[in-house]
């Protein structure tokens, strides 16, 4: 790689970065919601977690469609789109607030989801064609740990102009009202974002591009579906997602739960930054070690780290349970990224296709928080959270055997 492509590949990297911050902020927004909007229409878990079935389900409809637009219009053009979509959603917010339903709420939920599914589907594979094959999990990681900046930082975001005045004798429109600045002012910067995108000059990507870029042979293969490890990468992610999602939505509620020194919500509130914040320092360590480390060996451990946590957290109590699943983050940061790059490996012209499939699977953040609030509402929710570890028990499992592809292909 000479040094003008060099150059060219780290500005666009940087100015990818945007987006990975972008969506992570808005999908852990949802973390604030929840109590929010828990307390303002008197909703019990299993309701609640409609705002991540919603959030999360349009991954499941929106991702296949999504790498068939990509394929027609390019990774460019399906990035410039997905801006715009989301950009739609986070202003329904207003509207929803107005009227004060639930119903639109999730409504504009789907559609901000639907929006940053077409980012997915585009930015994740752009980015790994940007440099050698070798080092694809490394470049992920770098700019999921990005994504994870935005993690941390919309909590604590949120926690301060939503839930900072929550139980302040206010009216059920002004409490309605306080997500109107923080969703508005998303819609302008992604905005913005989708101009600089538009007016920029991003490596032309396209199905050929990937297709040479992993000198691949089908063996006769007519679609992404037929390879065996991009399928158990997809369950992969679908369990990740789902697991990761699952503590971050029941983090609030789970430490007042805990009743740890009179801490009260806006306090538990600030506290989802550490468990995101943790995700986010360790992707960066994953970028580095990812340079000598083969991903799966990475993924391996720290799928044993998590399901180590968690049997802590959930039979213990006080400080001992808060910091334990808080620290669960950390070893969630490189997952996505290493099962990402490992599922997509050899796909070539089906990448596009295959980046679609992996991204439906996203919807693992719609079914298992869904299943653990059912759950918390039969026998609580410390009980019910025991369920990520089976989520992470399979990710070991893809870590160390699923990962590897068919022979023939």
């Amino acid at each position: 790689m000479n040094s003008a492509s060099a150059n060219n590949h780290r500005y666009s990297l940087a100015l990818l970065s945007t987006l990975f911050f972008m969506w992570g902020f808005i999908t852990v927004l949802n973390d604030i919601l929840i109590p929010h909007l828990k307390g303002l229409f008197a909703l019990n878990y299993t309701q609640t977690m409609l705002i991540q079935f919603c959030f999360f389900g349009a991954y499941f409809i929106t991702s296949i469609p999504a790498g068939t637009i990509i394929s027609k219009i390019g990774y460019k053009r399906g990035i410039v789109l997905g801006l715009s979509v989301t950009g739609l959603g986070a202003l329904l917010f207003f509207p929803a607030s107005i009227f004060i339903s639930y119903t639109f709420f999730l409504t504009a939920l789907f559609v901000l989801a639907s929006g940053i599914t077409i980012l997915q589907v585009a930015a994740n594979p752009f980015v790994a064609v940007l440099g050698p094959p070798e080092t694809a999990s490394s470049r992920l990681n770098l700019t999921q740990a990005i994504n994870s900046l935005g993690t941390t930082i919309a909590p604590y975001f949120g926690s301060l102009l939503i839930l900072e005045t929550q139980g302040m004798h206010r009216s059920p429109a002004e409490e309605a009202a306080s997500v109107q600045g923080p969703y508005v002012l998303i819609a302008l910067l992604l905005g913005i974002i989708a101009v600089l995108i538009a007016f920029s000059r991003l490596p032309a990507i396209s199905d050929a591009t990937m297709e040479e870029y992993h000198d691949t042979k089908h063996f006769g293969k007519k679609s992404a579906w037929q390879y065996k490890h991009l399928i158990r990468g997809a369950l992969a992610i679908f369990l990740y997602v789902g697991g990761e999602v699952t503590i971050g939505s029941f983090m609030v509620n789970y430490l007042m739960d805990l009743k740890i020194d009179g801490m009260v919500e806006s306090d538990a509130g600030k506290y989802v930054s550490f468990y995101w914040g943790g995700a986010m320092v360790g992707r960066f360590i994953g970028a580095a070690l990812l340079q000598r480390i083969r991903p799966h060996f990475m993924l391996s451990f720290c799928a044993i780290a998590a399901i180590s946590l968690i049997l802590i957290s959930t039979n213990t109590s006080g400080h001992l349970a808060m910091y334990s699943m808080i620290a669960v983050g950390l070893f969630n940061s490189i997952m996505f990224a290493n099962i990402f790059t490992m599922s997509m490996e050899g796909l070539g012209k089906f990448t596009g296709e295959g980046s679609g499939i992996l991204c439906m699977a996203i919807v693992g953040g719609a079914i298992v928080p869904l299943l653990t609030g059912f759950l918390a509402d039969e026998i609580g929710l410390q009980a019910a959270l025991m369920i990520t570890v089976l989520c992470y028990g399979y990710i070991l499992y893809f870590g160390t055997l699923g990962y590897k592809r068919d022979r023939i292909e």
